[in-house]
């Protein structure tokens, strides 16, 4: 049910582009006493690279700075910059497809709540990863269970950051969601709203009609937005509103959406039962397509 294993990532033969410069991958490491292992104080992101040409590329580093910034801390390297290494990282790996994670963090100069005159670190890794879930799963669509943590208000934490401490309830809720048989877990927010799955967004289909809850204490993210795209180009009608959970049984379709999860259908949410339908097929067939440039990236 589970994501395939990939190995341990502390011992693999490749490079790593670490402080403006390519280390070995096994010589990337960070001290124990390091700021963000404390107290969170990380950001990443999360890129796939499709016949060599990594997707949204720019999108990807933008949205890394403006992470770092709403946690307090300004990264040196400007987007050209970290589009470069990210290139550059991919041109090492000698990977045609590939996923790829910039991280980056407070380091080690201060210890304590207030992060005082810590330095900024980044590094940028590539490997390679094939389908989020098992691909037979992609096709039937995946069973989400009832997360049992909610997406935190706006006014609690910094929700538009992709930061790396917001990521603690999605792994509570995966792994409690995996432990009872299911592959993820659909998360409410706050109010009990709709919200999202773990690390992807979640769309839902009626009449023809693509349904996706409004990302106002979540990530709006990437991919979410592409696909918005993508059907308004097929003339589909989107709506971007609040959902709440008795509505999800008069919904036929759902899917996810996620740099990891591409579109991935889901075939149950908790009580709630869905078909993999026209709709999230084609626009997982138009997905594919311009990711891997048979369709034009406007």
């Amino acid at each position: 049910m589970a994501a395939p294993e990939q190995g341990n990532f502390d011992d693999r033969d490749g490079l790593i582009w670490l402080d403006g410069k390519m280390v070995d991958w096994r010589d990337a490491k960070v001290h124990v006493l390091t700021h963000a292992l404390h107290y969170a104080s990380s950001v990443f992101e999360g890129q796939r690279a499709y016949n060599k040409r990594i997707f949204k590329l720019n999108e990807h580093s933008e949205r890394l700075r403006n992470s770092a910034s709403l946690l307090g801390f300004e990264l040196p390297w400007s987007v050209e910059e970290i589009n470069a290494a990210c290139i550059e990282v991919l041109e090492a790996s000698g990977f045609t497809d590939a996923y790829m994670r910039p991280v980056a963090w407070r380091g080690s100069e201060s210890m304590g709540v207030a992060p005082g005159k810590t330095r900024p670190h980044l590094a940028i890794a590539a490997w390679e990863w094939g389908k989020y879930y098992d691909p037979r799963l992609s096709e039937n669509g995946i069973r989400l269970d009832i997360a049992p943590w909610r997406r935190p208000a706006p006014y609690t934490a910094p929700t538009a950051s992709k930061a790396s401490g917001l990521y603690m309830i999605c792994t509570l809720s995966k792994q409690h969601a995996e432990a009872r048989g299911f592959n993820d877990a659909l998360m409410f927010d706050w109010r009990g709203r709709v919200a999202e799955a773990t690390g992807a967004n979640a769309f839902f289909v009626r009449d023809n009609v693509l349904h996706t809850p409004t990302p106002d204490c979540f990530l709006d993210g990437i991919t979410r937005r592409t696909v918005i795209d993508l059907a308004q180009r097929r003339g589909i009608e989107v709506q971007e509103r609040p959902i709440w959970p008795e509505e999800l049984e008069s919904f036929e379709q759902m899917f996810l959406t996620g740099t990891a999860v591409e579109i991935t259908p889901v075939q149950s949410a908790g009580p709630w039962n869905f078909e993999v339908g026209d709709i999230t097929r084609q626009l997982s067939k138009d997905y594919d397509d311009l990711v891997n440039g048979r369709i034009p990236n406007d």
